[in-house]
């Protein structure tokens, strides 16, 4: 492979991935069941703190494997092949392509003022460009990439510089008055932390690419490290800034919180290119999640004789088959589901499928010249236990998705023993 990339442009990569439709519209289905403002910090804070333990735990378990595939690598030299397959499964149907969907259905609604006819089949028209772009070389998708990262970065900003120049609205929604045990100690609050989880999905990013990253000893660390932190400072003060402009009766179980907050300081006519904005800086996220997913897929491939025909490369090593697959099963989620059912049963797998990735860390010998994760192993049985009681009562809450993700999940079983037969 003749062109490899840096940390800057995995920091990128991860980035795109996290920074998606979670932090847009999560603070309206949380305010449901959790309205103090110190509970939805935490929500946000104890999501950033999971999302940077998985961080400094994939840092270490990347350079310790150094290859492509993230936690189909780490999860079948860990565990089993067979978990390994599942993990990789659960990254072809929902790890990153219902991402891909949902900033899709999410693009369709923050478009709609616009009145464009047939929107949806523009968005698959999208898909099917930037899919295309990927299938070309490293330095196309890299350079795409950068530039779509950059106008989501100052869309961001111009979010938080509002939030830091205009005085907040009478009766906002930042509310001190119910008590915080109350909240925290519900089953909503751990549904609430779902959202906050699947809103830092792609903290791993750059993971999953070790074998295209230059200096990966280095420059892996550096990405997942600083882009998670970034990023978690970037959710909790937007969160800020929406509840400082928004009314609870305005923001409670709405997805569109940021254009409901916005509208009340920049007036009715801003709407429309708050919207755009919001809708224009997923195609960063598109971008990343086709980028790495097919890597995974790429990398179970290798393995299992019911996936070879994935296997070729271009010239350039790019899997374009796996980038087509890819494609291919994203458009058929986006055709076919409704945002807030993607995002709920999407969320459960990939909290699975991550405690299972992470609690594979305990599996591998801690010697030898790599990255060293703080506290280790204290900090990932916190990750693996925490994340436990989450999934516990998400199923008791929200049984309905979770049974429809163990679902996707014994599917990927049944064609991993299919496989195992060919």
């Amino acid at each position: 492979m003749s062109h490899k990339i840096g940390w800057k442009t995995a920091t990128m990569l991860v980035i795109s991935n996290m920074v998606g439709t979670g932090v847009f519209t999560s603070l309206g289905y949380q305010l449901v069941d959790v309205q103090n403002v110190w509970s939805i910090v935490l929500l946000w804070v104890l999501g950033g703190v999971l999302a940077l333990i998985g961080a400094f735990t994939f840092a270490e378990l990347g350079t310790h494997y150094n290859e492509s595939g993230g936690d189909y690598i780490f999860v079948s030299k860990g565990f089993h092949p067979f978990w390994g397959y599942l993990t990789a499964w659960a990254s072809l149907i929902v790890g990153f392509s219902s991402p891909v969907a949902i900033a899709a259905l999410a693009m369709e609604a923050y478009l709609s003022p616009f009145d464009i006819p047939n929107l949806r089949w523009y968005i698959v028209l999208l898909i099917i460009l930037i899919s295309l772009l990927h299938s070309f070389s490293l330095k196309h998708s890299s350079v795409f990439q950068n530039i779509t990262t950059v106008v989501k970065v100052l869309f961001v900003g111009f979010l938080l510089g509002i939030g830091i120049w205009y005085a907040p609205i009478p009766q906002n929604a930042i509310n001190v008055q119910v008590p915080i045990w109350n909240e925290i100690t519900k089953t909503g609050f751990a549904v609430s932390l779902l959202y906050v989880t699947y809103a830092y999905t792609g903290w791993n990013a750059a993971a999953y690419i070790v074998g295209e990253i230059r200096n990966p000893s280095k420059d892996l660390p550096k990405a997942l490290i600083f882009g998670t932190l970034g990023v978690i400072i970037v959710y909790v003060l937007l969160q800020l800034v929406f509840l400082k402009f928004g009314t609870y009766t305005q923001l409670k179980g709405q997805a569109e919180v940021a254009i409901l907050a916005t509208q009340n300081i920049l007036g009715p006519m801003a709407n429309k290119w708050i919207s755009a904005g919001i809708g224009f800086q997923l195609i960063a996220t598109m971008s990343s999640y086709i980028w790495i997913g097919s890597r995974i897929v790429h990398s179970m491939a290798q393995h299992y004789t019911l996936w070879k025909w994935i296997r070729p490369t271009n010239k350039h090593d790019v899997p374009i088959r796996a980038i087509w697959l890819l494609c291919a099963v994203i458009l058929i989620l986006l055709l076919s589901g409704s945002l807030q059912q993607i995002l709920l049963y999407s969320s459960f797998v990939l909290q699975l499928m991550g405690t299972i990735a992470v609690a594979s860390f305990l599996k591998i010998p801690h010697e030898g010249d790599r990255f060293r994760s703080p506290l280790s192993p204290y900090i990932q049985y916190l990750y693996v236990g925490f994340s436990i009681i989450v999934l516990l009562f998400i199923i008791y809450d929200k049984p309905q998705e979770s049974f429809i993700g163990l679902g996707i999940l014994l599917i990927g079983a049944i064609t991993y023993l299919w496989s195992k037969r060919m």
